[in-house]
């Protein structure tokens, strides 16, 4: 194989999420040549309209998806929390690199931190599980949602629109603006999504050539984290509209696995540490424990809207 064609979405920070990943291959002493395909994702095309308004998950890999089972391209790189739980039999994740920090970062004019910002100040986030993370500190505060690329986002903040905003700092580091962060918010309370700050290099599950190339670059102990935090959401709520965060990481062999559910009012907070060494047994055990403290209740909330 000469050529390797690989898929993204458009936006900066997966150009250069894709760029890394090539990079990396190169390192290990890959000669392919690596193309660049860029793609419109319905995510990226409605901008105007909420994530939670969206019918069903994918908005931003189903393009990409049938692009990689037209062979139009040979693989494609995503960032693991906008992958659906569930996506087409005929591909798979061929390697899983390194994690970038997997923290949220609040972002405020004059850099005033969560707990200084005054009563009714705005932040802005796309994320229900955000909102809910933010009431459950600060329920004097308002949230508005806020979509668009990272540098957008900020726009928008420095243009007064909001007060604040809330990041992925993965995203901001991958895009050299850590100077922008306010606060690095803690993992206990805000508990990120499933899968934050790792990247899945996806192709098509018969590639047995790509597959090769690819598994150069995969991190196991990532792999093994990401595994957990996504079987937790697969038992609780496969259709990933519940406030549920879900981080994990490993240590020694031992996976230790961090899970939230919240109402969308923050009033109610549910929360979980399980340890082992099996990534699923160790979901399953937080998921129980988690649906014996009235997470199924919660989560039902969200079932019927």
């Amino acid at each position: 194989m000469c050529e390797v064609i690989v898929g993204t979405r458009k936006s900066q920070l997966a150009l250069i999420q894709t760029n890394k990943v090539i990079q990396q291959l190169k390192q290990t002493g890959r000669t392919e040549s690596f193309q660049i395909k860029k793609f419109s994702t319905t995510g990226d095309q409605h901008l105007n309209v909420s994530l939670s308004q969206f019918s069903g998950r994918g908005v931003f890999s189903n393009e990409i998806d049938e692009a990689l089972q037209t062979q139009m391209i040979d693989c494609a790189v995503h960032s693991m929390k906008d992958l659906p739980i569930e996506w087409p039999k005929q591909l798979t994740i061929a390697a899983i690199p390194e994690r970038e920090d997997p923290r949220e970062a609040l972002v405020a004019n004059d850099h005033v931190k969560l707990e200084d910002l005054p009563s009714g100040a705005i932040v802005g986030t796309s994320s229900l599980r955000r909102v809910a993370q933010i009431k459950v500190k600060r329920p004097d505060l308002k949230t508005q949602w806020i979509r668009g690329p990272v540098d957008s986002r900020i726009e928008q903040l420095r243009q007064g629109d909001f007060d604040a905003i809330i990041l992925a700092v993965a995203g901001l580091k991958r895009l050299n603006l850590e100077d922008v962060i306010t606060e690095y918010l803690p993992l206990d309370s805000f508990v990120p999504a499933a899968g934050q700050g790792a990247l899945a290099i996806q192709c098509r599950a018969d590639d047995d050539a790509i597959k090769n190339i690819l598994q150069h670059i995969h991190d196991e102990k990532t792999a093994l984290a990401i595994q957990a935090e996504r079987a937790l959401i697969d038992e609780l709520d496969p259709t990933e509209r519940a406030p549920i965060g879900s981080y994990a990481h490993v240590s020694s062999g031992v996976i230790t696995l961090n899970a939230m559910v919240l109402s969308a009012t923050g009033d109610q907070v549910i929360s979980n540490m399980s340890k082992g060494t099996d990534p699923q047994v160790v979901a399953h055990e937080a998921a129980q424990k988690l649906i014996d403290q009235g997470a199924r209740q919660v989560i039902q909330e969200f079932q019927t809207k």
